[in-house]
């Protein structure tokens, strides 16, 4: 009896693990048809930024891909297959300590990837946002532009804002 009643609690969890997986796989792909990249959240952090234009904060990541090109000190060009990637944040004001800035409301994820190819007319780069801790796709094509153009003031360092940061 013992050992049905624990077969059972082992299959619903095995059950509900992997219905709470598969909801969380289940991103709309970017309106341009990039696909929201599931395991972003083991990528190795390179870089964080802060927009004063619109006082946001943003941890930045890299695929294994990007992270090699790094440590290699190969980012210009950065290989195909990198990605890098954007989480943002609202600016808050730490409780405690009113002079630290730290993230508050999330407000949207993006990321950039490099296929020479099939980015050909964004200078090998593709770019996506979803918006929110829902991740809504953001825009289409017109939005890919939007960013491509932005990201014409670092053409020489392959379209890429970031400084990858190395840790002491």
């Amino acid at each position: 009896m013992f050992h049905s009643i624990r077969s059972v609690i082992v299959f619903l969890l095995t059950v509900l693990t992997y219905t709470v997986s598969a909801a969380d796989s289940k991103v709309v792909p970017s309106k341009n048809g990039i696909a929201f990249p599931e395991d972003y959240k083991q990528w190795s952090p390179i870089g964080v930024s802060h927009r004063t234009d619109n006082e946001t904060l943003r941890l930045i990541l890299a695929n294994p891909i990007a992270k090699r090109a790094i440590d290699a000190g190969k980012t210009n060009p950065w290989p195909n297959g990198s990605i890098l990637g954007k989480i943002v944040w609202k600016d808050s004001t730490h409780q405690y300590w009113q002079t630290a800035t730290v993230p508050g409301k999330m407000i949207h994820t993006e990321f950039m990837v490099k296929d020479t190819k099939k980015y050909k007319k964004t200078g090998g780069w593709g770019y996506a946002r979803w918006l929110g801790k829902n991740k809504n796709p953001y825009g289409g094509v017109s939005a890919e532009k939007e960013c491509y153009q932005c990201h014409l003031k670092v053409k020489n360092t392959d379209l890429v804002f970031t400084r990858p940061v190395t840790l002491p």
